[in-house]
């Protein structure tokens, strides 16, 4: 797979002056050569009801089929009350149903995430992984990105200014091409070891 890759990138935020979407664009200006960052805004998605999930709302739709067409997912959470935002909680409960019927199946993720607190939405990420679970979502390990003291990596105007957070996206978002080449890699082609995390070789050294 030598093309270019299409990452859907997600802020669990609606706020105009949020931290994580201020991530996300540093994401797309920090991507790696061949990949793409595009965005999906989460504001006017209503709260899921089951009894519209077979007719869902255009919205919802589009959600859906920008899903499918990406190779990729990037989710860029804040943390509310220990947890995942509601409304991306939502999106993801939408795009998941009816039954049978789960976009999100298959697609490669990475989490980041940003916070004025000391645990850079650690929390948050936590329990998106338990989600990925059951939604059948492949998801790159390390590095994790959990940009804490908010205020100070990011300058007046939404740029993130921290050097060690940019590296942390940097290889976060390598890590996710080489994730996705292998998830699409055809099954009978020749296995390359791909060492998606930093301490993979140094844990098979005898000790």
């Amino acid at each position: 797979m030598n093309g270019e890759l299409t990452i859907l990138g997600i802020a669990g935020s609606l706020r105009a002056g949020s931290y994580n979407r201020a991530a996300l664009r540093a994401a797309q200006q920090l991507a790696p050569q061949g990949m793409r960052i595009e965005t999906f805004e989460l504001d006017g998605i209503p709260g899921f009801n089951q009894d519209l999930e077979k007719r869902p709302p255009q919205q919802v739709v589009e959600l859906k089929r920008r899903i499918r067409a990406a190779d990729g997912i990037l989710f860029v959470t804040p943390e509310y009350n220990y947890s995942v935002p509601g409304v991306l909680k939502n999106a993801i409960d939408w795009a998941s149903r009816p039954y049978g019927d789960n976009a999100w199946y298959g697609k490669p993720a990475a989490i980041m995430g940003a916070s004025i607190g000391r645990l850079g939405t650690a929390r948050a990420q936590y329990h998106l992984r338990q989600i990925f679970v059951f939604l059948g979502m492949p998801s790159v390990l390390e590095p994790e990105v959990m940009i804490a003291d908010a205020a100070n990596a990011f300058d007046a105007d939404g740029n993130l200014t921290d050097e060690t957070s940019r590296g942390l996206i940097a290889q976060l978002l390598e890590n996710l091409a080489r994730l996705v080449r292998r998830v699409q890699q055809p099954l009978n082609a020749p296995q390359a070891k791909v060492a998606d995390r930093p301490s993979d070789e140094a844990r098979s050294r005898p000790h």
